[in-house]
């Protein structure tokens, strides 16, 4: 996988995910499987959408998760 993907749930991190940080990750995960780090201009509304969408899943990913151990909000 991408070593420039960090882990943005506690403990990992000490406070919440920054949306930056979220959208960090995502623009990671679609450049290491579209192979491009920056695409070309016919591919950048698809490759723009799918950072956004990816920046989503992970918020609700990171909203739903029960970290046993921790105190929840």
């Amino acid at each position: 996988m991408c070593r420039s993907i960090k882990t943005l749930r506690p403990p990992a991190i000490p406070e919440e995910a920054t949306e930056e940080e979220m959208r960090a990750a995502a623009l990671q995960y679609v450049r290491k499987v579209s192979g491009f780090r920056a695409p070309a201009a016919h591919n950048q509304e698809v490759f723009d959408r799918a950072v956004a969408e990816i920046a989503e899943s992970t918020q609700r990913l990171l909203d739903g998760l029960e970290i046993r151990g921790a105190a929840r909000v």
